[in-house]
Formats: C-alpha cells, sequence, structure tokens
C-alpha cells in the first residue's frame, strides 16, 4: 500500500484525549472535512490505514445506494 493520499483529499491523524495513547483521523476533500473516524485506534500507522480505505470507499462508492 502506498502512503501517497491522492488529489484532492487530505489525511490528518490526531492524537484523541480520551482515551489516551490513541489516534483518530479526519479526512478533508477539497479542504473541506468529508469524514472523520468515529473510533479510537492503537497507532497512527493504523489510523492512516484506515483513513486511506475511508478514501478508497469515497472514490468507488462502495456501500452507496
Amino acid at each position: 500500500m502506498t502512503n501517497e493520499v491522492p488529489h484532492p483529499y487530505s489525511i490528518t491523524v490526531e492524537p484523541l484525549n480520551k482515551p489516551e495513547g490513541h489516534f483518530g483521523w479526519a479526512l478533508r476533500k477539497h479542504g473541506k472535512l468529508a469524514e472523520r473516524s468515529d473510533r479510537a485506534f492503537t497507532s497512527e500507522a493504523k489510523a492512516f490505514e484506515a483513513a486511506m480505505k475511508a478514501i478508497e470507499r469515497n472514490e468507488t462508492g462502495f456501500g452507496s445506494r
């Protein structure tokens, strides 16, 4: 898997206050919030991987009606 985020998306991975030591992500498209994680991840790498999967879902339309 590549770590390059496709244009026009950007990913922000930040530590969470609760639970401590966990991370969350925010996905932006053209600078506007498109999606945010609703669960905590134990590492930055796992949070980034989940955000990349969210981009794939958005691009393919998987799960949409």
